[in-house]
């Protein structure tokens, strides 16, 4: 393939979408590229096993500078780095967000990007085990399967959760968000089902598709105010330039893509002066608008025996091989629940994640004995942050601050999560198989206690957003087509364009914007639901 018509960087849950649609034509060619190296390892492919890849080769490892808010603590934040990207590395739930979540991205300028505007997307990528329905797909490549495993204590928690006023709701990515349910997971049979498993692999031999995997991307070459390809380290350290056809597109996250913009010289010129980079298109708003969803454990050491302690046991991991059953095909969070912390929301400002797991400084603190943890998420948080770069070298990560806890809105709802997770943990079927609240501790009882607790070991869940916001206005990246402003041939189609974190996990909403795009790009008719629906 001298010269792809379509050049996709990353290939994460954005770039496997991309590249299985476009090269659909077999008019065009495709070329995808990777950082990355194979989505071989254990880790990747045994569900409960995704947090030994933090801080390893298959991560890009980011840290935020000091944040201001958090006792000054530098906040890590893992990014899959193999194919499938970061679906090859999250904890496999698929969430959607609400129809409310869709909206405000219209309102930020994105048209064409409402709820039944995208509804059709997340149903054509999907083949839920439950069935074609109103709101969900069969026929699609992305396994959504119900938990293979769960541990018993999940019921204990859901019902604890409805003892403590949060209803039950079967279908958390219909409707109604609002109550708690198991969580449905990307899985096949007791293993991820990652984006590379689902779009990327079955279409390897279309003759019209190449996969570059290893090659790091330093760079858009722009020419005369088009991106006419990308540059490239491979092997041997060697630098190469890759032209494109027609269009460039970055799918290499909230945190790569921006970088990759600024590297080339688009974006906030002031910045980009400021480390020696030449502006070839002032564009303020790349990197800005950054945001993620914080959150933090509350962990209770419980008497139940059936927990996921020890769940990488030669009797479970021979389990896992010959059968895909057993603690191994946990997601570790199997318990879901949307909440509102006081009256007069839009929607639910909390989601907790629950499971049978110690989860501490993520899952890099052990504990030598059975626990759960039910840790609420902040899935409408006020804070904006922002990603630049610490110097012109594409090998210096980038610096990246959320600014989470500057908010009170975010501080209140947090607080009152805590109030909410210990009311859960009272309720009778938790009760009777707790021993002790290890996070925060009995000691943690005061407003000014509890606030002291959350910013001193509050973290990130790897759901960062929004740096290449799509829509109108200044501080708008891409337009609704997510076509870069003031560069032809060049877009951005990922987490980065959304304008507004969904209320919820964000790779199921990263994955319906590929699709969405791939229509866009290709010049097709947008997706009805009665079309997808059949």
């Amino acid at each position: 393939m001298t010269q792809p018509d379509y050049i996709v960087v990353g290939a994460g849950s954005a770039g496997c979408v991309l590249a299985n649609r476009l090269s659909e034509d077999p008019s065009v060619s495709v070329l995808l590229v990777e950082a990355g190296g194979k989505d071989l390892s254990p880790n990747i492919k045994i569900p409960a096993a995704f947090a030994n890849q933090f801080k390893t080769k298959l991560d890009w490892e980011y840290y935020t500078e000091p944040e201001p808010h958090v006792d000054g603590r530098e906040l890590y934040i893992p990014r899959g780095k193999s194919l499938g990207g970061s679906s090859s590395m999250n904890a496999m739930l698929y969430v959607r967000g609400r129809p409310l979540d869709y909206g405000l991205w219209e309102a930020a300028g994105a048209e064409g990007w409402g709820w039944e505007d995208v509804l059709p997307y997340f149903m054509r990528s999907e083949r839920n085990c439950r069935g074609a329905s109103e709101f969900h797909g069969e026929d699609g490549e992305l396994v959504v399967s119900e938990q293979r495993s769960p541990r018993p204590v999940g019921k204990r928690l859901l019902a604890a959760s409805e003892a403590a006023g949060i209803p039950y709701v079967r279908d958390y990515n219909g409707p109604e968000q609002d109550g708690c349910s198991m969580f449905q997971v990307n899985q096949r049979n007791g293993r991820r089902w990652s984006a590379a498993d689902a779009f990327l692999r079955p279409v390897l031999d279309r003759p019209n598709l190449a996969v570059a995997s290893g090659r790091q991307v330093l760079g858009v070459q722009v020419e005369g105010g088009r991106a006419t390809g990308i540059r490239v380290r491979g092997g041997f350290g060697r630098q190469q330039t890759i032209p494109a056809g027609r269009e460039v597109i970055l799918a290499a996250g909230a945190i790569g893509s921006p970088q990759l913009l600024l590297l080339s010289g688009i974006g906030p010129a002031d910045d980009l002066r400021a480390v020696g980079v030449p502006v070839l298109c002032d564009l303020p708003g790349v990197g800005r608008n950054l945001q993620d969803h914080p959150f933090y454990s509350v962990i209770y050491e419980v008497s139940d025996q059936d927990t996921l302690y020890r769940a990488d046991s030669p009797k479970n991991m021979a389990e896992w091989a010959v059968r895909r059953t057993g603690p191994l095909t946990s997601s570790v969070a199997e318990v879901v629940a949307f909440v509102r912390t006081r009256a007069g929301l839009p929607a639910a400002d909390i989601q907790f994640h629950m499971g049978a797991a110690y989860y501490e400084d993520h899952g890099q603190e052990e504990f030598d004995g059975h626990a759960i943890v039910i840790a609420p998420v902040l899935v409408s948080p006020q804070a904006r942050g922002q990603v630049w770069l610490r110097s012109s070298k594409p090998s210096d990560k980038p610096r990246i601050v959320t600014n989470a806890m500057a908010e009170p809105e975010d501080v209140e709802s947090l607080v009152a999560a805590m109030s909410l997770a210990r009311e859960i943990a009272s309720q009778g079927p938790l009760a009777e198989i707790t021993l002790r609240e290890m996070k925060p501790g009995p000691g943690v009882t005061t407003r000014e206690d509890i606030e002291a607790d959350i910013r001193r070991r509050l973290m990130l869940i790897y759901h960062p957003v929004g740096t290449c916001r799509m829509g109108s206005g200044e501080g708008a990246v891409v337009d609704s087509e997510l076509r870069v402003r003031g560069v032809e041939g060049l877009r951005v189609v990922d987490a980065s364009v959304m304008p507004v974190i969904p209320g919820g996990n964000t790779n199921a909403p990263t994955t319906m914007v590929a699709d969405k795009a791939s229509d866009l790009i290709r010049g097709r008719a947008p997706a009805s639901r009665e079309a997808v629906a059949g």
